[in-house]
């Protein structure tokens, strides 16, 4: 952590919902799984306006735009691109992020073009491991879409989930698959169990945590992002300085994709306790 002692804040948008066909053990938007989730088609572009706009006064600098499903298709990049470019007329000061899911340069390149700043696609675990998660589409994709987005020239924001059953060593190989990659900004994410998914418990601990942002710090370099996200209350609460001390610049606010995070007001208490301030920009 820099001695100025400034967190990055980051919001994300769940734009289309628990619709997507894949197969992934740890995802509640899948729908084989039928998690008690909000699903909906394209949300209104108005409202993600809104809500950006709520995100931003609450300290966000970083929006994440996501939509479910496994890819982009040409319907999912104009609708994100008319997004972007909504937020990016009434909203000064956004890095704005798309997330969704495997994307080819052409993709990429048109929503560059259209105001976003930065891609957002996860690792997610493994090369080893991931075959025991997910069988309908390979890590190889998701490695590629990532060397994808820094060749058109987006910054690359790609992590993981630990804790997914996972050994030690596929933590450390996911670690170093990311650092490969040379990620702008790299989220960590802790698996949260829910009934309806396959995977039922959460092989992570406390201790554990820390020694992976402290070892993903290492890896990444010290001028990288490096963002907590789901998971953080279950692991870290009332602990958060644990998370910063350990290599941490970077979180989360507000909701998750299909989990509730902790009210934004309550972590900017939490921050100020522990004397860390918000960073204002990108910069």
């Amino acid at each position: 952590m820099s001695n100025n002692k400034q967190v990055f804040l980051c919001a994300i948008n769940n734009i289309l919902s628990g619709t997507c066909a894949e197969d992934c053990r740890f995802c509640t938007q899948s729908v084989r799984y039928h998690a008690d989730i909000e699903r909906y088609n394209y949300k209104n572009i108005d409202q993600i306006v809104q809500e950006a706009k709520v995100a931003k006064a609450h300290g966000a600098l970083g929006y994440c735009l996501v939509t479910a499903g496994k890819g982009l298709d040409d319907k999912k990049v104009d609708f994100v691109a008319r997004a972007a470019r909504a937020i990016k007329k009434e909203i000064e000061g956004l890095n704005l992020i798309a997330c969704n899911g495997t994307a080819n340069k052409e993709q990429l390149t048109y929503l560059k073009e259209h105001g976003l700043d930065s891609y957002n696609h996860n690792l997610e675990t493994s090369e080893r491991y991931y075959t025991d998660i997910c069988k309908t589409h390979a890590w190889s994709e998701r490695y590629e879409t990532c060397e994808n987005v820094k060749s058109v020239g987006l910054a690359l924001c790609s992590g993981g989930i630990f804790g997914m059953g996972e050994t030690t060593e596929d933590r450390d190989a996911l670690l170093n698959s990311i650092a490969s990659l040379s990620p702008e900004s790299t989220p960590l994410n802790f698996y949260h169990p829910n009934p309806a998914l396959p995977i039922k418990t959460r092989n992570i601990e406390l201790n554990e945590a820390i020694n992976i942002i402290k070892k993903a710090r290492i890896l990444l370099g010290d001028d990288k992002l490096l963002m907590v996200a789901g998971g953080r209350e279950l692991l870290f609460s009332g602990q958060e300085n644990l998370m910063f001390e350990a290599g941490a610049n970077a979180m989360v606010i507000g909701n998750y994709l299909t989990t509730e995070g902790i009210d934004a007001s309550s972590d900017k208490k939490m921050l100020d306790t522990l004397g860390y301030k918000v960073a204002i920009s990108c910069d």
